[in-house]
């Protein structure tokens, strides 16, 4: 039975699912961000097509591609990219955690994934290769094609744990690494994975994302804290109470994960989804020393 185009595009429509939001949302705060030419993308060494140039005297005939030449009276080279562009690997925590939100405020999963989304979508145009670490699209690339299949992978980004695993080093030594998540796990469960990647010549930026209420602590009275997942649950008759202690154990933790960075030549920024998401996205550029 052959399939008409109405079918085939209300079946893509309904596939699609949650991408268009996610992406029309990582447009539109890329959009706002200007960025000029970065100059790093150029002709040399490596394995992807870049463009067509005319061949000149002194250019390698093993260099030409016939098949182009052929299409004309032309000699045409085939240039490939060169290899020294940055690579920027993204790890967005897919944990249960992640979809905490208090009131009028989106999930922490929600903002990672934009913030990601939007500075991968800015390098692509730059010409820096890109990959979603730990998904179904870890292999950099850049432009449109490799941007929709980040977003896929962060449409359907599953959740297992309680609380973000980071995952180990895998691919390129000495590229970018970027890491969103709320880093609310056990500390067994970030800093030696931090510590590797580290060791393995990459360098990068911590995006601590926060929900207002988990920096706030508004609660009194009665309160039982429960995991996103239900594996920890707490009462307490005196929530307000705790509020002092509770902030100590969150600062703490800032504080750790700042003088990781710090002692790392890494970055970290503490995020809250009550800020605006263009200051985030701001200083992610000036993190990596993008030109602008």
């Amino acid at each position: 039975m052959s399939q008409t185009p109405q079918f085939l595009r209300a079946e893509a429509q309904a596939l699609s699912g949650a991408l268009p939001p996610l992406l029309a949302d990582a447009e539109r705060l890329a959009a706002n961000v200007a960025m000029g030419a970065h100059g790093r993308r150029r002709a040399g060494s490596g394995e992807s097509f870049w463009q067509y140039r005319h061949a000149m005297p002194g250019d390698n005939l093993a260099s030409i591609d016939w098949r182009r030449s052929a299409q004309g009276d032309a000699l045409f080279i085939r240039e490939r990219e060169w290899e020294a562009s940055q690579t920027i690997g993204f790890w967005v925590d897919p944990s249960q955690a992640m979809d905490y939100h208090s009131a009028k405020h989106v999930p922490k999963s929600t903002r990672a994934k934009v913030l990601a989304l939007a500075c991968a979508s800015l390098l692509s145009r730059a010409g820096e290769r890109v990959s979603l670490l730990a998904t179904a699209a870890p292999r950099p690339g850049f432009g449109q094609a490799k941007l929709h299949q980040m977003a896929v992978a962060l449409a359907d980004l599953g959740q297992s744990s309680d609380y973000g695993i980071l995952p180990p080093p895998h691919g390129a030594r000495g590229g970018h690494r970027l890491f969103f998540s709320d880093f609310m796990g056990a500390e067994d469960d970030i800093f030696p994975a931090l510590k590797a990647h580290a060791e393995a010549g990459n360098d990068g930026a911590l995006i601590h994302i926060l929900d207002p209420s988990e920096e706030a602590f508004p609660y009194d009275g009665r309160i039982i804290f429960e995991s996103m997942g239900g594996a920890i649950d707490f009462e307490t008759r005196r929530a307000k109470a705790l509020r002092e202690a509770y902030q100590e154990r969150l600062d703490a933790r800032s504080a750790m994960l700042k003088d990781w960075a710090h002692r790392a030549g890494w970055h970290y920024l503490r995020h809250s989804t009550g800020d605006n998401p263009q200051a985030a996205l701001l200083w992610l550029f000036s993190a990596l020393g993008v030109k602008r």
